[in-house]
């Protein structure tokens, strides 16, 4: 890939990434479990537990992430295989940690995105708030997984075919 168009991939996710840090630390500063909570039922407190817990590790990630990408940006000699490791990781750390969350919460129907409807089916009834800011979540890391896709494709390639 030329050195120019990874240039721009990386600022388009370093940006894309520093926006969801931002909501995501907002969004968790200002909640806690028995905000999220309407009864005082164990199964749904262990739901937001796992929930929030998700959402803590995303958080670490994308700022890692966002990290690593302006630390490329901001070199004065611009290191491609950085940068790409950079790409790489934001896609699974980042990317796959949102639309795959380890304690199952929600997932991606994708489907969905056919019809216009949202694409993340929520495993039970979730706080508004909460779902609004998993639903606005979605449409970036949507955008920033179609950026990366074809990237990390190539990328796995270009790396076997050097081993």
């Amino acid at each position: 890939m030329p050195t120019f168009i990874l240039m721009d991939m990386c600022e388009m996710t370093y940006q894309r990434l520093k926006q969801i840090s931002a909501t995501l630390e907002n969004y968790l500063n200002h909640v806690h479990l028995p905000m999220l909570m309407e009864s005082d039922d164990h199964e749904e407190e262990t739901y937001y537990k796992g929930y929030l817990q998700d959402l803590r590790h995303l958080l670490i990630n994308c700022e890692n992430s966002y990290e690593k990408l302006g630390v490329s940006l901001r070199r004065a000699q611009f290191n491609k295989e950085f940068s790409e490791e950079a790409l790489y990781q934001a896609y699974h750390l980042c990317v796959n940690g949102f639309f795959y969350p380890k304690n199952e919460s929600y997932e991606e129907d994708g489907r969905h995105s056919y019809t216009g409807r949202d694409a993340i089916i929520f495993r039970r009834e979730v706080n508004p708030e909460l779902k609004k800011i998993t639903l606005e979540l979605s449409k970036v890391f949507e955008k920033l997984r179609d950026d990366l896709m074809y990237y990390e494709t190539d990328y796995v390639t270009t790396k076997r075919m050097k081993s």
